[in-house]
C-alpha cells in the first residue's frame, strides 16, 4: 500500500444489531478501499454500536470520496445509522479562549507547531490581555473580550459570531477563567471542551490546591471535559494523575497541577480532533 495516499475516517453510530461491522467494511472493500484502523464498542446499556474506521483507497484507483459518501447511505438508512466521513488531511478549524495562566495554551502552540495536533488555530479570545503577546507571536489573531456581569450575554453572542465567522470547529477552553450561560454551552454541545483540577467537587473555589495541601491530599490530578450547563461536570474526556505527598508545598501542588492539566487537555483535544470520541449520553466512548 502506498502510505502517503490520503486517509479518510468514517464514524457511525447506531442501535446495536447484527451485521453492521460486515455492511461497513463490505462495502468499503467493494469500493476499493483498503481499512488500515477499525475500532467498535457496544455499549448493552443503552443499546447503541459505536464504530470507528480509517481507510484508504486502493494503490491505482481514483479516489472518488464524494460517490462513496453517496453510495454509503443507503446502508446508513437501513441501520438507521448517524455517521460522517473526515479528510485526515484537513486540519480542525480550533478557537482558544484562556484568561491569565499560560501553560495550556503554551503547550497546545507547542504541540500544533511540532506537529502532533493537527489543528488550524482559528483565534484566542480572551478576557484579559496578558496572553495577547504570546498570540502575536505566533500570528494568531487575538481578541479581547473582558466579561462583567453586565456585559457578558452580549460578549457571548460576539464569541459566537466569532466562531460562526471563523468556521471554528472546536471551541477549547484552555483555562478560561469564566463561567459559560447555559444558552451557550447548549449552542456548543459536543464542541467546546474545558479543563479543571480533578480535586471538584471536594475543593470548591478560591485557591484549591492550598484547601487541598491542608487536607494533606495524596493523588492529585486534572479532568478535560465536554461543556454543558452542568458546571464542570460535561462528559469526560480525558483524566490525569499525579501521586503526591506530605512534602509538597501548595506551590508544589501548583506545579504538579498544571502538568496534569496541560497532559489531560492535549490529549482530550487531540482525540476530539481525530475524531476518536463519541457522545453516549453522560459519557464518552473513546478509541485509542
Amino acid at each position: 500500500m502506498n502510505a502517503s495516499a490520503r486517509d479518510f475516517v468514517i464514524t457511525a453510530t447506531c442501535p446495536a444489531t447484527s451485521g453492521i461491522i460486515a455492511a461497513v467494511t463490505s462495502f468499503l472493500s467493494e469500493n476499493n478501499c483498503y481499512i488500515s484502523e477499525l475500532s467498535q464498542y457496544d455499549d448493552e446499556q443503552s443499546g447503541l454500536f459505536f464504530l470507528r474506521s480509517r481507510f484508504r483507497f486502493n494503490d491505482n484507483v481514483i479516489a472518488d470520496i464524494e460517490t462513496v459518501k453517496r453510495d454509503f447511505h443507503a446502508i446508513a438508512e437501513k441501520l438507521h445509522m448517524e455517521w460522517q466521513v473526515f479528510d485526515t488531511r484537513q486540519p480542525m478549524r480550533v478557537l482558544l479562549m484562556v484568561s491569565k495562566f499560560d501553560h495550556c495554551l503554551t503547550d497546545l502552540l507547542y504541540r500544533r507547531n511540532k506537529g502532533e495536533l493537527n489543528i488550524d488555530i482559528t483565534a484566542i479570545v480572551s478576557n484579559h490581555l496578558d496572553l495577547r503577546p504570546m498570540a502575536e507571536r505566533e500570528g494568531i489573531r487575538f481578541i479581547y473580550l473582558p466579561v462583567n456581569k453586565e456585559n457578558k450575554l452580549q460578549q457571548e453572542q460576539a464569541l459566537l459570531k466569532v466562531v460562526e465567522e471563523t468556521r471554528t470547529e472546536l471551541v477549547v477552553l484552555a483555562r478560561y477563567m469564566q463561567i459559560l450561560s447555559d444558552s451557550l454551552c447548549k449552542q456548543l454541545s459536543g464542541r467546546a471542551i474545558n479543563i479543571h483540577h480533578s480535586f471538584l467537587p471536594g475543593f470548591k473555589g478560591a485557591m484549591p490546591y492550598h484547601q487541598a495541601h491542608e487536607r494533606g491530599v495524596k493523588l492529585i490530578g486534572a479532568t478535560a471535559h465536554y461543556v454543558t450547563s452542568d458546571l464542570d461536570e460535561g462528559p469526560i474526556i480525558e483524566q490525569e494523575v499525579q501521586r503526591v505527598s506530605h512534602a509538597y508545598r501548595p506551590a508544589d501542588l501548583i506545579i504538579a497541577g498544571r502538568n496534569t492539566e496541560t497532559i489531560a487537555l492535549a490529549k482530550a483535544v487531540k482525540y476530539h480532533t481525530e475524531h476518536r470520541v463519541f457522545l453516549d449520553a453522560d459519557k464518552t466512548v473513546i478509541f485509542p
